[in-house]
């Protein structure tokens, strides 16, 4: 494992989140995030590359969770203001941020440690996620499809990647929806080939997916995907890596089409006039 590193060459980095999202890889490198974004639109990822947004809420949420399960993150800045749309909150809300740290509600803060201390109490989870077992936040930076990849991995173990997240139902059947609305299966595909073409692990890959629950009782499945989702993800890839090149050496990003749209009404609004 490499320490901060002035020019990137393929391997692992423990580098910080900023220097990995901010992409030091001279003109470019496509992450699963950027997969996901350019299978949905080539217009769409270009934009956001060339105009980045700042962190959602949402996403500082879950950063904090990641900060106290996996032991590697910003510090948490409890935030003891019952309304932060007073000036006196914001103040401190900005000044948490401008330190590095996560600004959180009492309520907010309190969750992400009884959502740590749940993990711990699932048998599965918790040896996953044991101390000493694994790495967390490593990036990977390597070259395939004639283009250059990243990705910041939750928890590398010796026997494979550990991925963390946040749902509102750890249902099975939820899930599978999830993982198919936000396209967890490229996520999988990226980061398993990342590790393989920096040969840190022995093939096949094994990924393992936590999912918890940001609601009490604080809920956690352990999943996998079965060799039909992991094959879709391979083809998913595939295709993203094909139009992030084609895209980079022309210069034209589209949109969803780039010819007048034919449609047509839902096929439950059709089915009412048969």
């Amino acid at each position: 494992m490499t320490a901060v590193a002035e020019a990137v060459e393929p391997g692992q980095y423990d580098i910080p989140a900023e220097q990995y999202h901010a992409d030091p890889v001279p003109g470019g490198s496509l992450s699963a995030t950027g997969a996901k974004k350019i299978l949905d639109c080539p217009a769409r990822f270009k934009h956001a590359l060339d105009n980045p947004e700042p962190p959602k809420r949402v996403f500082e949420l879950g950063t904090a969770a990641h900060s106290i399960v996996l032991g590697d993150g910003p510090e948490l800045a409890k935030i003891e203001h019952k309304d932060w749309r007073t000036k006196a909150a914001a103040a401190d809300v900005k000044a948490a941020r401008a330190a590095g740290k996560i600004p959180l509600k009492p309520a907010e803060y309190a969750a992400v440690y009884d959502m740590a201390t749940a993990l711990a109490a699932d048998p599965e989870a918790s040896e996953l996620l044991a101390p000493g077992s694994g790495e967390a936040e490593q990036s990977l930076f390597w070259q395939g499809d004639g283009i250059w990849w990243r990705a910041r991995l939750d928890w590398l173990r010796g026997d494979g990647i550990v991925d963390y997240k946040r749902a509102k139902s750890v249902k099975p059947e939820h899930l599978e929806k999830v993982i198919w609305e936000y396209r967890y299966h490229v996520q999988e595909h990226v980061y398993r080939s990342g590790v393989a073409a920096l040969g840190l692990l022995p093939e096949p890959v094994q990924f393992r997916f936590i999912f918890q629950e940001p609601e009490p009782p604080y809920l956690v499945t352990v999943a996998e995907l079965d060799p039909a989702a992991q094959d879709i993800g391979r083809l998913d890839v595939e295709r993203a890596a094909f139009l992030y090149d084609h895209c980079r050496r022309t210069g034209e990003w589209p949109a969803y089409v780039p010819h007048t749209a034919v449609l047509s009404l839902p096929d439950w609004v059709q089915r009412q006039y048969r």
